[in-house]
């Protein structure tokens, strides 16, 4: 389930093909509901269906990547355009999270891990550090937070929409001065810590695909995904790390998700966020680290190991 566009669905598809001489569907949310579905209920079981697709009721395992709503025309009146929006979204999605499979990640276990806070507090008792954090829209409470400690702040935005990208920067006086805006806007600001390096993790189910990012080499010092020119190279993460990821993803639910970890220049492990559907291609172009079979495997057979891995 993502955009058709969407290069890591196609990458994957290829990979299920030539690995495990599966032929995926592929399902953008956006094409309901210009494509007729049902769903009926006999003494025979269950059916669902979906115009354009063969097979829906043999799915076994679904990538749950990036969904869209579906996409209903609009009509004259915004009530009705509610209305058939909401009726349409109840529908595919009620079509499509009963069939009864392994899913990656389960809809409402991902829709909650996506939320930032709620990372934040579930990291901070699986054992991470965590920089000290404030999360408002409250001016006067983020200047005396910015104001109140020793060393820099960033900030970053709160929510995981699809909006244009924004990097993670440091508070400085002209953001100081334009801080009414975050009224409408909740913002997180964090303590800064100055890095070794950036830890990027793709969790597959138990696996932890680790590569180290040599942040502080290039552009990416604050936010290291504006530099990808700095050397990636897989890394291992300590015992103790392992073992708080392994309790965090557990306490989400999620089987699947893409961390972000800073490694402080005083040697501690701070976690920063999780995206339960993160980007990785780019992490196995760099490294060379079999991701997409790991994941793939997980959607084949349950288990994301791969051999000699």
């Amino acid at each position: 389930m993502s955009e058709s566009d969407d290069l890591h669905a196609t990458a994957m598809a290829v990979t299920l093909r030539e690995h495990h001489g599966v032929n995926p569907i592929q399902l953008d949310l956006r094409d309901f509901p210009r494509e007729s579905g049902s769903f009926r209920l006999d003494r025979l079981g269950t059916s669902r269906s979906m115009s354009h697709l063969i097979g829906l009721d043999e799915v076994r395992s679904v990538w749950w990547r990036r969904p869209h709503p579906s996409q209903v025309p609009a009509g004259v009146r915004a009530t009705d355009d509610a209305f058939r929006q909401a009726e349409c979204d109840g529908f595919i999605q009620g079509l499509l999270w009963s069939i009864p499979a392994l899913w990656v990640n389960d809809p409402g276990n991902d829709r909650t891990a996506n939320r930032k806070i709620v990372q934040l507090e579930t990291a901070h008792r699986a054992g991470f550090a965590i920089p000290e954090t404030l999360i408002t829209n409250d001016p006067d409470e983020a200047r005396s937070f910015v104001e109140s400690r020793g060393g820099a702040v960033v900030y970053k935005r709160t929510g995981t929409s699809r909006a244009e990208f924004a990097e993670t920067r440091i508070v400085g006086e002209s953001d100081l001065a334009r801080l009414a805006g975050i009224r409408s806007a909740p913002t997180i600001f964090q303590d800064y810590i100055v890095a070794q390096c950036d830890l990027r993790v793709v969790w597959v189910d138990g696996v932890a695909w680790t590569v180290r990012i040599d942040s502080q080499a290039g552009a990416g010092r604050v936010d290291s995904r504006l530099d990808t020119s700095v050397e990636f190279a897989p890394a291992q993460l300590p015992a103790s790390v392992s073992k708080s990821l392994a309790i965090l993803m557990g306490a989400l639910g999620l089987s699947f998700g893409v961390l972000d970890l800073r490694l402080g220049a005083d040697g501690e492990y701070y976690f920063l966020e999780v995206n339960p559907q993160g980007q990785f291609a780019y992490l196995e172009i760099k490294t060379g680290l079999p991701i997409f079979t790991s994941l793939a495997n997980l959607l084949v057979h349950g288990d994301g190991s791969v051999a000699d891995s």
